[in-house]
């Protein structure tokens, strides 16, 4: 890890900075053990590494129950500290924006898109999805997160017995997402007869531009899929009597889909609907 100069300011109590001075008595000059109730040292992130490790070293292995404790409040603390230095947290939450691209599964070339949005609920991160992909939001969904499900409780009560989720509508993005702003996938299905998955990739975070709205959609490929056509299958064989003017279906097709063009989305156009919102879908 390359050494850096500039230091954060960690809290740490009397009995949690002995601990540290005696593991890196380096350090005890700065760290003011005589001093009693909490004090805020300045450490580098390189220093704020050794005491993790030092302490995640120790911690199985000492016998004391009061300093086992410490240990692990300080293994809490600089972990915590660490996440906030080099990761979401280098950006105030008042400025942070997340980057992240949305891909639909199963489909030739790919139907993806790239969104800009601020922190919200995966209630709302739903409704941005939709406005971007070019769904009505006229069927069920959910997400699944690192084996969890998540949705809203009270549409899937509505028919959805033995479905056990987690809130949605409570749930903010930046509570699920990896606080070193490493990159991070999920998944996001709607329409659970057709079954339209998508790979939502979290891409990191960047600061606000000054004077710009948000949400946005910055880029994306091909238009996307008419509701209930049938799946990625069902979408494939409906281009298929779509291009084919011979096709026993072509006509039926083309009379319910109108003048649909696969390969045709406009950024612009989906950014201004993403800002502009929706109506509430779930009561019209």
């Amino acid at each position: 890890m390359p050494v850096t100069k500039q230091t954060f300011p960690v809290k740490f109590s009397q009995a949690q900075r002995r601990v540290i001075a005696d593991l890196l008595p380096e350090l005890s000059d700065r760290l003011q053990v005589e001093t009693k109730n909490q004090r805020t040292v300045p450490f580098t992130i390189n220093e704020l590494n050794s005491i993790l490790g030092h302490a995640k070293s120790l911690v199985t292995r000492t016998e004391s129950g009061m300093v086992r404790n410490s240990l692990r409040h300080i293994i809490e603390i600089s972990t915590a500290a660490i996440e906030d230095a080099q990761g979401i947290g280098q950006t105030p939450a008042s400025e942070r924006i997340y980057q992240i691209r949305i891909n639909l599964k199963d489909i030739e070339p790919e139907i993806w898109r790239r969104i800009q949005v601020r922190d919200c609920t995966l209630d709302r991160l739903h409704e941005h999805i939709q406005i971007a992909m070019g769904w009505t939001n006229s069927h069920s969904h959910q997400f699944e997160i690192d084996g969890e499900r998540y949705g809203d409780p009270e549409l899937m009560d509505d028919g959805f017995d033995d479905f056990d989720c987690e809130d949605s509508t409570v749930t903010k993005l930046s509570e699920i997402l990896p606080k070193d702003g490493k990159r991070f996938q999920f998944s996001y299905e709607y329409d659970f007869g057709d079954s339209w998955v998508h790979d939502v990739l979290f891409e990191g975070c960047l600061k606000a531009t000054e004077g710009q709205r948000y949400p946005l959609c910055l880029e994306g490929s091909r238009n996307c899929p008419p509701e209930d056509v049938g799946g990625p299958w069902g979408y494939a064989d409906f281009l298929t009597a779509l291009s084919d003017p011979k096709h026993e279906d072509h006509k039926q097709f083309l009379e319910w889909s109108g003048n649909f063009d696969p390969e045709c989305f406009y950024p612009a156009k989906a950014t201004k609907r993403m800002k502009r919102g929706r109506p509430d879908w779930r009561h019209a």
